[in-house]
């Protein structure tokens, strides 16, 4: 049986996502036997950025709107400067994301992507990474950030960037595999 099997988890972006940092987990995450949802605001496809260019397209398999935390056990939120942007905009965005929280729910987010974790509010106190460019809006979210490969606190796992993804991806498969984390509870 392989670690993940029977485990359904959102994949959480928007255009302008950073290719590898949905690609690599997105394999890793299938190859692990879990049932992988695009999830976005955005209907149709999205499309992923590159080398300093707009790349690949991806289908949305579910509207944020139309979806809810109660229908996954993981999240997944990929870097890239854009779409974490766009996501912490989104009201309906943020409130998935806080469910998951909620929930207890493990959580792994990479580069930019935990931008999104701040509009939550659930992040103080939590130890954490990210690009460096965002340190300190973790840090004011109440964040203690650490400059390490990845970090895992209570099932939430963040990583700096696509150099880290070996490291990401395998603690994002051993904590989604543990499931729900009490003490993430946060909110």
């Amino acid at each position: 049986m392989k670690p993940l099997e029977d485990i359904n988890v959102a994949i959480l972006s928007e255009d302008g996502f950073e290719e590898s940092e949905l690609t690599s987990p997105k394999e890793m995450l299938e190859s692990n036997g879990a049932n992988v949802t695009i999830v976005s605001p955005r209907k149709g496809k999205i499309r992923s950025w590159k080398d300093d260019n707009w790349n690949m397209e991806l289908a949305v398999d579910k509207q944020v709107q139309q979806t809810g935390a109660d229908e996954y056990d993981a999240l997944l939120i990929p870097g890239g400067v854009a779409n974490p942007d766009l996501l912490r905009v989104n009201e309906d965005t943020v409130a998935f994301v806080s469910n998951f929280f909620e929930a207890g729910k493990p959580i792994a987010s990479i580069c930019h992507g935990p931008q999104v974790l701040i509009e939550t509010g659930a992040l103080n106190g939590r130890m954490m990474t990210s690009f460096p460019s965002i340190k300190t809006d973790l840090k004011n979210a109440g964040a203690q950030w650490i400059d390490k490969s990845v970090v895992v606190d209570a099932g939430l796992v963040t990583s700096r960037s696509p150099e880290d993804l070996d490291d990401f991806n395998a603690k994002m498969i051993e904590e989604f595999a543990e499931g729900v984390h009490e003490n993430q509870k946060t909110i």
